[in-house]
């Protein structure tokens, strides 16, 4: 009983949380959801999710918290190399034939992967032509995008991946560190978009060459996946391209049929030509 007590609360805290700040969690997998507000309850030292609930409704201060705990900010440059290494070799040589294009980062989180696509397509020749959109409903996420600031540890990393991915410069050449910080060069944000979007509740906003969204869809329910997947369909171009997360698929989507395997390993599909 105690446990259905609080699906109980946690149904009527999200639905809190979209009657008064319309961000919706609704449908995301509720296993994850409840895992994330069970740790935000005990950090932010609520014996309920009633009172967390009364305490989110009355003091919109709070509100960038949640959303910290409800959003998966997890992420790092080059992540997953050859995924990048795909895009570099398989999907780049098309994207040449467009005189301008539009490329959209869905869900951006801290900037990494944008910040890998802007590296990416600077040394395949391609950034003037470009227009980078990075979205994401977390504000303090897409403020530290556009900051491109990183702890420098984390950097070996990044740089590993840069080469896996079949860099074709220093991974250096785009950042200064001081401070136990890396800085990222402001020119690679020149031709970047940073906006709050969020997958649930808003409408197409561009037509895209490319969309890569990875690593959000698996916290979103089956109806919420479709909603986004019919975004992504909506937005691309004919033959435009559409990166997914290693563990997520348009097998099972009712938009499977607007698309077709490009490079099925690294689940990059191409929007048919109808």
């Amino acid at each position: 009983m105690p446990e259905k007590i609080e699906d109980i609360e946690i149904q009527l805290l999200l639905e809190g949380l979209y009657q008064r700040y319309h961000y919706d969690f609704r449908h995301y997998a509720q296993a994850s959801v409840k895992r994330r507000l069970k740790q935000a309850r005990e950090q932010m030292g609520f014996t309920s999710f009633s009172a967390m609930q009364a305490s989110l409704l009355r003091d919109p201060g709070m509100l960038n918290s949640m959303l910290g705990y409800l959003t998966v900010q997890v992420s790092e440059m080059f992540r997953d190399p050859s995924y990048f290494q795909a895009i570099r070799e398989k999907v780049a040589p098309h994207l040449r034939t467009y005189p301008s294009l539009k490329i959209w980062i869905a869900g951006c989180s801290g900037g990494e992967e944008l910040y890998s696509f802007v590296i990416l397509f600077r040394e395949e020749g391609l950034e003037q032509r470009t227009m980078f959109y990075a979205t994401d409903i977390n504000q303090d996420a897409l403020a530290k995008a556009e900051a491109g600031i990183y702890d420098l540890d984390r950097i070996q990393l990044f740089t590993e991946n840069h080469r896996k991915s079949g860099g074709k410069s220093s991974l250096s050449d785009y950042y200064s560190a001081a401070y136990g910080k890396a800085s990222f060069d402001k020119s690679l944000r020149k031709n970047v978009v940073f906006s709050d979007h969020s997958l649930v509740t808003d409408a197409v906003f561009a037509e895209m060459q490319l969309i890569s969204c990875r690593n959000v869809l698996i916290y979103f329910d089956r109806p919420l996946q479709d909603r986004a997947l019919g975004l992504f369909r909506d937005s691309l171009a004919r033959k435009g391209f559409l990166g997914l997360g290693s563990k997520e698929s348009l097998r099972f989507s009712n938009h499977a049929g607007a698309f077709t395997d490009f490079v099925r390993d690294e689940k990059i599909y191409q929007k048919s030509a109808v």
